[in-house]
């Protein structure tokens, strides 16, 4: 329990203030090269949602994840996709603290997804839409809320690609880029082209597992969701 409550406390403290520059590992410190398929470690002490691997390929795998429930922020128009999180972590921190129509504290759960829908261009806005998992004791009936609505997620599939150290304004893009490259020519690239339809845009999402005061054994994930 203090584990948790100290997860929770620090992760809170992080998106209060800009430690995700402040914090930046020094060259060398914490920037472990993640290994293909790596279990993230935050999901030994907290609840995370389970998956089954389907495929493992050069830089990506492919997981099936089961029907699941998340809570999730309102659209948020922001230039900084770490500003954005920052912004959507407060509504949902204060969502599992009790500020719900159940007044139910929910227990901390990880990742935290940040759903990336870009803007035209490198100064211009682009949608964020932030989700934690719902716990499975809440499950059945995750307390409603002001501002927030629950999103029920059928079973389906995500190709992940896995990088360290924090994430950046700068390296989500350069990540979802490498993920799409791995892609190309595989069944998996055409199932999410097919998927995401025609004219549809670039989006993906986010997912960080980590406290920000841990600086070594960090992971971090781009997915791309798609159904088949």
């Amino acid at each position: 329990m203090f584990a948790l409550t100290t997860f929770k406390i620090s992760l809170l403290l992080s998106l209060l203030s800009n430690l995700n520059s402040a914090l930046l590992p020094l060259p060398g410190v914490g920037k472990n090269i993640v290994d293909d398929g790596l279990f993230p470690p935050t999901c030994t002490r907290i609840e995370c949602p389970n998956f089954e691997i389907i495929h493992q390929g050069n830089g990506f795998e492919i997981r099936r994840y089961n029907h699941t429930e998340w809570i999730e922020t309102s659209p948020i128009q922001e230039i900084s996709l770490v500003q954005a999180t920052r912004q959507g972590f407060l509504q949902l921190f204060d969502y599992i603290q009790g500020k719900n129509e159940y007044q139910q504290e929910i227990e901390m759960t990880a990742p935290v997804l940040t759903k990336v829908s870009p803007g035209d261009g490198p100064l211009c806005e682009s949608t964020f839409s932030i989700s934690f998992y719902i716990p499975k004791q809440n499950q059945a009936n995750p307390p409603p809320a002001e501002g927030l609505h629950v999103r029920s997620w059928k079973p389906i599939f995500a190709a992940v690609r896995q990088f360290s150290g924090f994430v950046t304004d700068s390296n989500v893009g350069e990540e979802a880029a490498a993920l799409q490259a791995s892609l190309v020519g595989t069944v998996w690239g055409d199932a999410i082209a097919k998927s995401q339809g025609a004219g549809a845009t670039s989006g993906y999402t986010v997912a960080q597992y980590n406290s920000p005061f841990e600086f070594e054994n960090r992971v971090n994930e781009i997915w791309f969701l798609f159904d088949m």
